[in-house]
């Protein structure tokens, strides 16, 4: 772990993690790359006993708000979400042919590096105002960046299953 980063675990508390996709190139700005990401958190979250409480998935970057798994840290669930992920879309690329590949390439067109920015921010969340503040937060994400008008037009969101009384693409558990 970097010297200066502290991780609080074995609270109780909700963590609102956010991470990037590397150099935050926008490796997720496909509906079929947002919709594989939300198909391996819900995976990841069954296999690791978490409770996923929200998450909005960006073009570049991802949201989560999840409590602490029954099987490890939220370190061993990021690490866990970000390697099946990045396998399961870098492999995907590969099959194509090369007029059609999108990544894994900069702009530069030179081979990516990664998949995923090394680390990741932790924000623990300690009370039911902050859990609301953060859910909000997320859920304007892609309002604010001009994806789209209103958070229910954005589906790779948990803002349906609280707002729009859908159950959304990933399960939300409310305990």
């Amino acid at each position: 772990m970097p010297a200066g980063l502290k991780r609080y675990y074995g609270k109780g508390h909700l963590h609102f993690i956010t991470f990037s996709c590397y150099r935050r190139l926008p490796l997720l700005k496909s509906a079929r790359a947002r919709d594989i990401f939300v198909s391996e958190l819900g995976w990841v979250r069954d296999e690791m006993g978490f409770d996923l409480l929200g998450y909005v998935v960006m073009p570049e970057h991802v949201h989560l708000l999840l409590s602490e798994p029954k099987v490890g840290t939220p370190s061993t669930v990021m690490q866990k979400l970000k390697l099946r992920v990045a396998r399961k879309l870098r492999k995907r690329k590969k099959r194509m042919n090369p007029g059609q590949m999108e990544l894994p390439f900069t702009e530069t067109h030179e081979p990516l590096r990664s998949f995923w920015q090394a680390r990741f921010h932790d924000f623990n969340v300690y009370s039911d105002r902050k859990r609301v503040e953060k859910l909000r937060y997320m859920h304007a994400n892609p309002v604010k960046r001009g994806l789209v008008s209103h958070p229910k037009e954005w589906p790779w969101s948990s803002w349906g299953f609280y707002f729009g009384g859908k159950p959304g693409l990933a399960r939300i558990d409310v305990g």
